[in-house]
């Protein structure tokens, strides 16, 4: 397990589980501790989604009683939470959606440092409404999990941006694996995993094949005999996909191995930390979108990404973003921006247009045969962005 430093903490947004054990970063060297940022009384706001649609949002509190949760045995079973957000039938309507609990975002702040309010990061404004009716139609889905440690609603800009678009998108919490998960009744989960990998000797994958577990539950109740959401017939369950940043995106891996039902996946800068069967993933398409450094370039330190990329046997990329860290690929650019904590050299407004582009382009390609050429190779719009194996 990789040790974060507070300093590297702030950096980075929060300590994540990001690599196998004995892989080094700089994250683990100690770095002097800058000043604090002057705190921020203002909440910040997401950048807009670039789809034609208006966006809805709803949370759905899941319960898997067939299961034992592995961080905590005697809990009733493995809880978790999700947001869904979709394309809304009509602007307008509904409250504005939260953007996290007060508990959630001040239990995350902590980690973060001076200069970080909670309460201020609990306010910042979304842009999706809450229980409006979705738009007409059948939409794919796309699954997304967060990194170690964070939750679900460090992905919303990404979230809303697919919903824009007309997806579905189903952002899952798995329980006592971020800093605070709220539950119905004012009940807030703390990170119990954190421990148990840091101290306790736990191998990752301990947390990927959970987490495919879980996917799993997700699409059994979403798109079940008995769905638990009152619209799930505008979900279309012959289009799946799966995206995750850092662990949530090698468990994207694991759960297509696990379950044919999820059509194509992405992994945004997560080691993998278990291999591929030796049928791969049995042709299905997958997308590996990550640092342009010495971890995840090919041959780099993270020496799970070359033996992934072997071990894909279906329509494959393995992209790489200049100047981004490791939570580039989340709203990270934007909350460090906005409390003035360090942040990288890739802007925190090209970190989301990249990221919005690749993965919208990917499920667009594989889950509604739609051509996107962005895929196809470099572009002079996104001069950042590299594609190996070529």
């Amino acid at each position: 397990m990789i040790r974060f430093t507070r300093a590297a903490a702030a950096a980075v947004l929060a300590c994540s589980l990001a690599l196998p054990a004995g892989v080094a970063t700089a994250a683990d060297t100690d770095r002097p501790v800058t000043e604090a940022p002057t705190p921020v009384a203002r909440p910040a706001a997401l950048p807009d989604p670039t789809g034609p649609y208006s966006v809805g949002s709803t949370v759905l509190p899941l319960v898997d009683r067939s299961r034992t949760d592995p961080w905590v045995p005697t809990a009733d079973g493995r809880a978790l939470m999700v947001t869904l957000h979709y394309p809304a039938a009509h602007p307008g309507g509904g409250r504005p959606a939260p953007y996290a609990t007060g508990d959630e975002a001040r239990l995350l702040a902590e980690q973060l440092g001076p200069g970080v309010s909670g309460d201020v990061l609990a306010r910042t404004r979304t842009h999706s409404r809450t229980d409006v009716r979705p738009a007409a139609g059948r939409h794919p889905l796309v699954l997304l999990s967060p990194g170690f440690s964070v939750s679900r609603w460090t992905l919303t800009s990404l979230a809303e941006d697919l919903a824009s678009r007309g997806y579905v998108v189903a952002s899952v919490d798995h329980a006592y694996e971020s800093y605070g998960i709220s539950l119905p009744g004012g009940r807030t989960l703390t990170c119990v995993a954190c421990k148990a990998l840091d101290e306790g000797g736990v191998h990752g994958s301990v947390v990927t094949s959970t987490r495919a577990a879980d996917m799993r539950h997700v699409l059994d109740r979403l798109t079940g005999p008995e769905p638990v959401w009152r619209y799930a017939g505008v979900i279309d369950a012959r289009r799946v996909g799966m995206a995750g940043h850092s662990i949530g995106g090698a468990s994207a891996a694991t759960a297509m191995a696990a379950d044919p039902r999820i059509d194509a996946g992405i992994n945004m800068d997560g080691a993998f930390w278990e291999d591929l069967p030796a049928e791969g993933l049995r042709g299905r398409p997958f997308l590996m979108l990550g640092t342009h450094d010495s971890m995840h370039l090919p041959g780099g330190q993270d020496t799970s990404w070359d033996r992934t990329w072997t071990a894909l046997d279906g329509w494959k990329r393995w992209i790489t973003v200049a100047g981004s860290e490791h939570f580039s690929f989340s709203d990270g650019p934007v909350i460090q921006r906005h409390f003035g904590l360090p942040q990288p050299e890739l802007p925190a407004d090209r970190a989301v247009a990249v990221t919005r582009t690749y993965v919208a382009a990917f499920f667009d390609r594989h889950l509604r045969g739609v051509p996107r050429p962005v895929l196809d190779g470099p572009t002079p719009a996104n001069p950042e962005v590299h594609f190996q194996h070529r």
